[in-house]
């Protein structure tokens, strides 16, 4: 952890201590709002810039200490970068590495708990300090029969506060996100199963040996060992994985041939995945991956699994296919399968909102419509962009009464869209393999 980053010592557990939290912090937005159109009044020519900067550390300070499912959900808006003003995306990325961390008597408190021990009576070395902090918890390095170990403590609390706090994140998601109540509804009971599951550990382990056993066999990939008897509901002890994160790696300026080997290991990984397992790891953000000495990938939190359901997996993949040879009546089968339209849908807006979701699909599956494809091609992601900015603009969307799309389809959207960020932050040139029945 960085020096001078200030320790918390106590995160407001109580409900009313939450719900205070978010008052507050609403009120300060409400305050730059007034200063904002004060100031503008005097300065017509002002843009909005200032007001999102300081919108956005209010909200993000506030987040942070809350720690928890709201801090995620700052996280997860912070990948769809379509969808925030860059001045809520660049500090909320920030979620995904710095919150500031728990003091050490909190981490005390919560061995203790678990193990009846602390953590100096079951390590041979524990560091005082978390060495990463981030929404749901916080890591620390420790030592044990020659072994370097992570030690990932969850913040106290937050396992019990993700559906109320869920509910005071809504105001602030639906300013942010443009959306209305029906959509947010929609989606928010996929996001709360999938944050109460990220705070069951015990689940976490299971699921991180599942995967991380189906994937050996693939190459430049490595994965840590979990330790049993040290791991409990709020902890986890796995091996510590030596490297760097994306964002540090690429400052030693490797070459095209390394970026490009580390993003066909990432592609190969998400393959394997989604195609043979149907379930992923949904949480591609940089934080979660760190590129060892031999330039091999490490895999280090899988916390946010998604298992995909069959139907829905064969409906989705069938219409990123490059050439839709389905009939009419399939297509509208498969529209009503991912709940792009219903019947409560006008014929105008049937054939509207099956033209845009075939738009949307064909362009996110532009990768899988070649053999290999060049993610450091930008102008592919302004194409996504200005898509993105086109539809949410757009009247008829707008004026939706309904939620579109199936809730399976957040998680599996929110992973290749974190895939693709990932691999374009390495502008890596992959082989983009797909299953038989897609090319």
């Amino acid at each position: 952890m960085k020096a001078g980053v200030k320790e918390q010592q106590q995160i407001p557990v109580s409900k009313v201590q939450r719900a205070a939290k978010f008052i507050t912090t609403g009120a300060k937005v409400g305050g730059n709002y007034v200063r904002h159109y004060a100031k503008k009044v005097v300065n017509p020519s002002l843009t909005k810039e200032e007001l999102h900067q300081n919108n956005a550390e209010d909200i993000y300070n506030s987040l942070s200490e809350l720690k928890g499912s709201a801090l995620k959900v700052a996280q997860m808006m912070s990948m769809d970068k379509n969808l925030l003003p860059r001045a809520y995306q660049d500090k909320f990325t920030m979620a995904q590495y710095s919150a500031p961390p728990l003091s050490y008597p909190l981490v005390v408190k919560t061995f203790q708990k678990y193990f009846g021990k602390t953590p100096e009576q079951l390590f041979e070395s524990f560091t005082r300090s978390a060495v990463n902090a981030a929404s749901i918890g916080q890591v620390h390095q420790a030592s044990k029969s020659g072994k370097k170990l992570a030690v990932k403590i969850q913040y106290p609390g937050v396992a019990d506060a993700v559906s109320s706090d869920l509910k005071l994140v809504r105001p602030f998601a639906l300013r942010l996100l443009n959306m209305n109540e029906r959509e947010l509804d929609h989606y928010m009971a996929e996001v709360e199963e999938k944050l109460l599951e990220e705070t069951d550990y015990l689940l976490e382990v299971k699921r991180s040996r599942e995967i991380s056993q189906a994937c050996a066999h693939l190459t430049d990939l490595a994965f840590p060992k979990y330790y049993d008897d040290m791991s409990s509901d709020r902890i986890i002890t796995m091996d510590w994985i030596d490297g760097l994160h994306i964002k540090e790696w690429l400052d030693t300026s490797p070459s095209q041939e390394a970026k490009n080997r580390v993003g066909q290991a990432l592609w190969d990984f998400y393959h394997h995945q989604v195609h043979n397992l149907k379930q992923v790891h949904a949480d591609p953000h940089p934080g979660n991956f760190i590129i060892q000495t031999d330039g091999k990938l490490g895999i280090i939190d899988f916390g946010c699994v998604k298992v995909i359901p069959e139907d829905f997996y064969s409906g989705y993949f069938s219409l990123i296919k490059r050439d839709l040879l389905i009939n009419e009546e399939e297509l509208n089968a498969i529209f009503y399968g991912l709940e792009f339209i219903s019947d409560k849908d006008s014929e105008e807006e049937k054939a509207y909102f099956k033209g845009v979701f075939k738009e949307m699909i064909s362009l996110l599956g532009k990768p899988f419509h070649v053999e290999r494809f060049d993610f450091a091609d930008d102008s592919y992601f302004e194409q996504i962009f200005r898509l993105g900015d086109r539809i949410s603009n757009d009247k008829m969307f707008r004026k939706s009464r309904q939620a579109r799309g199936s809730r399976h389809g957040l998680y599996i959207n929110r992973t290749y869209f974190g895939l693709y960020n990932l691999l374009n932050q390495l502008q890596a040139n992959v082989d983009t393999t797909k299953p038989e029945w897609l090319k």
